[in-house]
C-alpha cells in the first residue's frame, strides 16, 4: 500500500517521523525483526526521543505503528471506495490502487498491520490487539459501502470479511510474485461475488 515518501518524513515531527519509520520498517521487516536502535537511526532521532515519546518501548512504539498504518489504509479504502458508486467496480479501483502502491515501492511495502503483527500473539498483545481493531475498521468501512449501495446488513457484513480477507491474501502473494496478478484476479473476482448478490 502507499506510504508516506522518505522526502515527506523531513518536515514531519519527530514523534510522527519516529512512527512513520516504524510503520515502514515493521512493514518490510516485521515486529521482531525490527529494533528500536535502527528506528531511531532511519527517523533521524536519538535514543532518548524514542524513549522520550514512547517510554513503554518497543511494543508502545509498534502498536502505535500499527495505529498509523490502520489510519493510512482506513483513509486509502474510504477515498478509493467513495470515489465510485458501484462496490464492485470500486473494488476493481481498489485492488488497482494498492498493485500500484507494491509496485511503486518495488513490491516492498504492503499491508502495513500484518507484517508488523505476525508472530506477536503471545510477546506483544496490545500490537494485536490494534490489529484486530484495524481489521475491524476495515471491514466496517466496506461493509459501510455496500449498505449505502442497498445491499441487507448481514450480507454486508459478511462479505466484508470475505473482502478483507481477500485482499490481504492477495497483497501478499503479490510481494511475493512480485506481480500484480494476484490483486487483480482477486479484484475480478471479488466484483464479481459482489454483482451476484445485486442480481441475485
Amino acid at each position: 500500500m502507499k506510504t508516506k515518501a522518505p522526502h515527506d518524513l523531513d518536515t514531519a515531527g519527530t514523534r510522527e517521523r519516529i512512527v512513520r519509520t516504524a510503520s515502514l520498517l515493521m512493514q518490510r521487516q516485521g515486529y521482531e525483526g525490527t529494533g528500536i536502535k535502527q528506528i531511531s537511526r532511519e527517523a533521524g532521532a536519538t535514543l532518548g526521543s524514542v524513549y522520550h515519546f514512547f517510554p513503554g518501548g518497543k511494543q508502545e512504539l509498534g502498536t502505535a505503528a500499527v495505529r498509523l498504518g490502520d489510519e493510512d489504509f482506513t483513509e486509502l479504502l474510504r477515498e478509493t471506495l467513495d470515489a465510485e458508486p458501484d462496490p464492485a467496480k470500486a473494488l476493481l479501483a481498489l485492488t488497482a490502487s494498492l498493485a500500484e502502491g507494491l509496485r511503486d515501492s518495488d513490491w516492498l511495502d504492503g499491508c502495513p498491520v500484518t507484517s508488523a503483527v505476525v508472530g506477536t500473539a503471545t510477546s506483544a498483545p496490545a500490537i494485536q490487539q490494534a490489529a484486530a481493531e484495524a481489521f475491524a475498521r476495515w471491514r466496517g468501512v466496506v461493509a459501510a459501502k455496500l449498505v449505502t449501495a442497498g445491499f441487507a446488513d448481514t450480507d454486508a457484513e459478511e462479505l466484508a470479511h470475505t473482502v478483507i480477507a481477500t485482499l490481504g491474501g492477495a497483497e501478499l502473494a503479490a510481494q511475493v510474485a512480485r506481480s500484480a496478478t494476484p490483486l487483480e484476479v482477486a479484484g475480478r473476482h471479488l466484483a464479481r461475488l459482489v454483482a451476484s448478490y445485486r442480481n441475485g
